[in-house]
């Protein structure tokens, strides 16, 4: 039964779209889809029903499942043509006799959306410069786009952006501690000069503390980097760990002395963040992209102007209470906090969007 336009607690029937590379929630690399699994179950636990249109053969959410491909796509990652295939079979099932709405993740369909029979609410979860802002120019304002922060939205700011909702995760089952990890620092992303892992042995040197380098390293330019870049630098007081699951992941931040993020780029978010601060581990931070959003200084970490000021920061972060931090994640980027922003996002769309008459009719089954 379609939606009472006028009724603003009725549950939604909601269409998440979301990329065919990882599975929800992945087992390891994969921040959209972490993001992606806590927004669904969130969103089931508020009493809206929710289907899940991505590859693979099932999600570990409360989400009713629809598969549009049966292998996962994540060694394709970053190519066109499994994406466009899954959005097309994905739209062929989406009809306004089931949907009231779409949330899209991936990165073409906020473009494709307009052909869409169910307005659409698209976030975009990179940064909206160069070739994906020159798509982006380009769609339909009926389109609701999301930033997930004003660090996000400034870098175009004249996007018809609907909103601004934070990323949140759910918090249930995560780990924290009580009392200052004793462990190394520990940077935690993917092997990227953009993430500065270089910067972080130079800073861990210059502080004389153990450093672990634990990331995503499976493509080539992620490789080729490691092994031109950070393995010359290597030595007894750098670890490296190559694509470590979620588990080893929670158990790196736990022991951590703090999360450095010596990021070199204008980063939208960084889920990193908020998992580390979410476990009690303060952050070290240059002051880039979204980290201002994220980090209450001299509560929850220490955000930098230059990389010459993070060996002090280092020294001095132990000294944060690591309840701090998990409070500013539950008051701040909870799962439910984050489904409540899209709600009312989703809420406005389906009461006030009409897609166009030249809508694609879906004649897919599922």
């Amino acid at each position: 039964m379609p939606i009472d336009r006028l009724d603003q607690t009725a549950p939604l029937r909601i269409a998440m779209v979301v990329p065919p590379w990882y599975e929800l929630p992945p087992a390891g690399y994969g921040g959209v889809e972490q993001v992606c699994a806590a927004l669904v179950d969130a969103l089931g636990a508020r009493g809206h029903e929710v289907t899940l249109f991505g590859a693979g053969t099932g999600s570990g959410t409360s989400a009713r499942f629809v598969g549009t491909m049966s292998r996962l796509q994540h060694d394709r990652l970053g190519q066109s043509l499994p994406e466009l295939a899954h959005l097309a079979r994905a739209d062929q099932m989406i009809n306004p006799d089931v949907f009231d709405v779409v949330h899209d993740h991936t990165t073409i369909g906020p473009f494709l959306a307009p052909r869409r029979s169910v307005p659409t609410v698209a976030t975009v979860h990179n940064r909206p410069t160069g070739e994906l802002g020159d798509i982006l120019d380009d769609v339909d304002r009926s389109v609701g786009l999301v930033a997930i922060s004003h660090a996000q939205r400034r870098l175009r700011p004249y996007l018809p952006w609907a909103a601004t909702v934070h990323n949140g995760m759910a918090l249930d089952d995560v780990p924290y501690k009580t009392e200052a990890g004793a462990g190394p620092v520990l940077w935690l992303a993917r092997f990227s000069p953009d993430k500065g892992p270089d910067l972080a042995v130079r800073a861990c040197r210059a502080a004389g503390l153990p450093l672990v380098l634990a990331g995503k390293c499976d493509e080539p330019e992620e490789q080729r980097y490691l092994a031109e870049v950070i393995e010359p630098m290597q030595g007894p007081d750098v670890t490296v760990l190559r694509n470590p699951d979620r588990e080893t992941c929670f158990e790196l931040l736990l022991s951590a002395r703090c999360l450095i993020m010596p990021i070199r780029w204008e980063e939208p978010f960084g889920m990193v963040i908020v998992e580390a601060m979410a476990t009690g581990t303060p952050v070290v931070a240059l002051d880039r992209g979204a980290v201002p959003e994220l980090v209450r200084p001299g509560v929850t970490g220490l955000v930098c102007a230059d990389p010459d000021d993070l060996p002090e920061a280092l020294q001095r972060v132990a000294a944060l209470d690591p309840a701090a931090s998990v409070a500013h994640v539950r008051n701040s980027f909870s799962a439910e906090l984050m489904a409540e922003g899209y709600e009312r996002v989703y809420r406005h769309w389906a009461a006030t969007v009409r897609p166009s008459e030249n809508a694609l009719i879906p004649t897919g089954a599922w």
